[in-house]
Parts: C-alpha cells; sequence; structure tokens
C-alpha cells in the first residue's frame, strides 16, 4: 500500500505523488483528497470514496491511499505502507508568514482531541514556542483566544484559513483583538513571529 500526499490545495501535488497516481490501479481517499488528484487519476484506474478509515489497514497492498496535506500531519502516516509526502498546510503557512519550521511546534486539534490540543497549545505557549494548531470547525477557538489573553504574553494569532486554494485568506492579529475564523478549513499560529 502506498499513502500519497496529494497536498492541502490544488496544484501542490509532488512529481513522485504524481507519478505514484497515474501508476495506481485503485485508489482510496476523501472526496477532498480525490478532487485534488483528480487530474492525474488515468481512466482505468478504480476509485473510492473512503467510507470507513477504522478498515482502511484491510487494503489490498496496490492500493494507493491519498491523504489531504502530508499524510504524515494529521493524515494518514499511520497506516502501513510506503508515505509519499505532501505539500503540507504547515509548509504553506509558514511560507506565506516567513516563519522558519524550525521555530513552530505543529499541535492536531481533529476529532476528539479538542481538549488535548487546546491544553498543548497553552503549554507550548507558556515555553515561549510559536504553535501551528490544525483544527475542525467544532474546535472552540474563542475559548482558546480567552485562555490565552489570560497568560498575558504579548502574542500574535494568524488565522489561516483554505491555504493552497483560490479563496485563501490569512490575517494575523493580537491576542487581544484575534482575527476571526469564517471557514471551515483553518489553522492558527500562535506566538511572538
Amino acid at each position: 500500500m502506498k499513502i500519497v500526499g496529494v497536498g492541502c490545495g490544488p496544484g501542490l501535488l509532488t512529481e513522485v505523488a504524481i507519478q505514484v497516481i497515474k501508476n495506481a490501479s485503485i485508489i482510496y481517499g476523501s472526496d477532498r483528497a480525490i478532487e485534488l488528484a483528480h487530474p492525474h487519476i488515468l481512466p482505468n484506474c478504480l476509485v473510492k470514496t473512503i467510507d470507513d478509515f477504522k478498515s482502511l489497514h484491510k487494503l489490498p497492498n496496490e492500493a494507493v491511499v491519498l491523504s489531504t496535506g502530508d499524510p504524515m500531519l494529521a493524515g494518514l502516516g499511520y497506516l502501513n505502507g510506503e508515505v509519499i509526502s505532501g505539500i503540507s498546510s504547515l509548509q504553506i503557512a509558514a511560507a506565506r508568514l516567513r516563519i522558519p519550521m524550525a521555530r513552530i511546534v505543529s499541535i492536531v486539534a481533529h476529532g476528539k482531541g479538542h481538549k488535548q490540543g487546546m491544553h498543548d497549545t497553552i503549554k507550548e505557549i507558556k515555553q515561549k514556542k510559536i504553535v501551528f494548531l490544525l483544527a475542525d470547525p467544532k474546535f472552540n477557538v474563542q475559548e482558546l483566544f480567552k485562555k490565552l489573553r489570560d497568560l498575558r504574553l504579548p502574542l500574535q494569532i494568524a488565522v489561516c484559513e483554505n491555504l493552497g486554494y483560490l479563496e485563501e485568506r490569512i490575517e494575523i492579529g493580537s491576542v487581544e483583538s484575534p482575527p476571526k475564523v469564517s471557514a471551515d478549513l483553518f489553522s492558527l499560529l500562535i506566538g511572538n513571529f
């Protein structure tokens, strides 16, 4: 099995990922991942939308599994198989804001990880780290902003929405006046950058 990062937006596939996709006989992925890879999927390839993420370990060896962004950043890199890197939202955010990735700690707050993500973010901010928080629409951003204000540290907050897409938006504010989150596909950069 190959787990292929398709990038966080259109046109962000690597050449290696494109070749793997073109040579695939069967591809699995979310609707978004399939859409990002679609220009490179050949007509004779069987394409299936992932319905049950818990059963992915049962896929055949020849399967190519598409993962949005990079499989190793909140993706499907936990599956057994060869991982083909993708261009992640972390890479795009760091490039757009000109922050060296070596200065950034990434935290995932998806699904059931909201409470832990909030805890880890506060812990890293207290350590004076720059945090890249990958969240989902159900993550309580306002609660996080309140906890950050309570730290009384001079922090910047960047809301990064739809990275890699035409409707990409990055807005920077302070902890006292944070930018609004207006899209479902977003991440936050928090710290002194």
